[in-house]
């Protein structure tokens, strides 16, 4: 990529596209958004690279480079969106069909798909990117700690509230008892 800027690009772009657009779906909740944002996330990477010595082009990351990128973007559009008048929502395209998939599963997935959405954005900022990035997305722990530059330690904070806010919203008991109950329970 060092050498042809465009060529390396097309080819990080076909490589990182799917998940650079999956992130973005999980983080905002909405399919015309997310390729608002993920578009947005590769032009600011390619802008970035053009800068970019040779020697700083070769050591990226480039899968935690784009998603870290992609989330000051998302983290951007927040709060320009907190800014802005409060418009009608609209229903958001449907995910493309699954030429193998059948009807009810298509429904199932996309049901699914909108409950996880709607769970996710019930979860605050730094809650909801950790998250999605270690847990949609399957980056280790440093990854994500260099995504969202945090601590390991935050990180790991952040998600393990996260996940105990979505058990809640669920109603699915997160197995921790609390002082009372260890209490009362004969201790």
């Amino acid at each position: 990529m060092a050498r042809d800027l465009d060529a390396g690009f097309a080819a990080l772009y076909e490589a990182y596209r799917g998940a650079v657009f999956s992130t973005a779906l999980r983080l905002c909740g909405r399919w015309a958004e997310a390729e608002d944002l993920s578009a947005e996330a590769f032009l600011r990477a390619y802008r970035a690279l053009a800068g970019y010595e040779a020697d700083r082009i070769e050591g990226l990351r480039p899968r935690a480079w784009l998603l870290a990128i992609l989330t000051n973007v998302w983290r951007n559009s927040l709060r320009s969106a907190a800014r802005r008048p409060v418009a009608a929502p609209m229903e958001d395209a449907p995910d493309p069909p699954d030429p193998g998939e059948g009807v009810e599963d298509a429904a199932a997935r996309r049901e699914t798909g909108r409950e996880l959405a709607a769970l996710l954005a019930e979860l605050p900022e730094a809650q909801r990117a950790a998250v999605v990035l270690r847990h949609v997305t399957g980056l280790p722990v440093a990854e994500v700690a260099a995504v969202l530059e945090l601590p390991e330690g935050t990180v790991k904070s952040h998600v393990s509230r996260g996940l105990a806010r979505l058990r809640r919203l669920r109603g699915v008991p997160d197995g921790r008892e609390g002082p009372r109950e260890r209490r009362e329970g004969g201790r």
